[in-house]
């Protein structure tokens, strides 16, 4: 099992940028994939962005293409969200997942 920690979250207006930071610990990091999801108040949760255990290939999500980046540093076993252009309804509890385990999120609040 891994042990994963979110951080980066904050309060950004909107067109602003941040950057998310997933950080792993306990489990080979480079051999997984590792995801990052969000969960908005009453609503299910939904894939974001993705990328592959060499670095080298990345998918998004629809919402998000074009503004966001995905990218990892195995060398730091920590995986990067860069979030460009930011909407309100980009505001989310922001989750990684990696071989199976989720961290505890990091809030996203983007105002209007």
């Amino acid at each position: 099992q891994v042990q994963l920690v979110e951080s980066g979250g904050g309060l950004v207006q909107a067109g602003g940028s941040l950057r998310l930071s997933c950080a792993a610990s306990g489990r080979p990091f480079s051999r997984y994939n590792v995801d990052w999801y969000r969960q908005a108040p009453g609503k299910e949760r939904e894939f974001v962005a993705g990328v592959a255990g060499s670095g080298g290939t990345a998918v998004y999500a629809d919402s998000v293409k074009g503004r966001f980046t995905i990218s990892r540093d195995n060398a730091k076993n920590t995986v990067y969200l860069q979030m460009n252009s930011l909407k309100p309804e980009d505001t989310a509890i922001y989750y990684c997942s990696h071989s199976g385990s989720w961290g505890q999120g990091t809030q996203v609040t983007v105002s209007s």
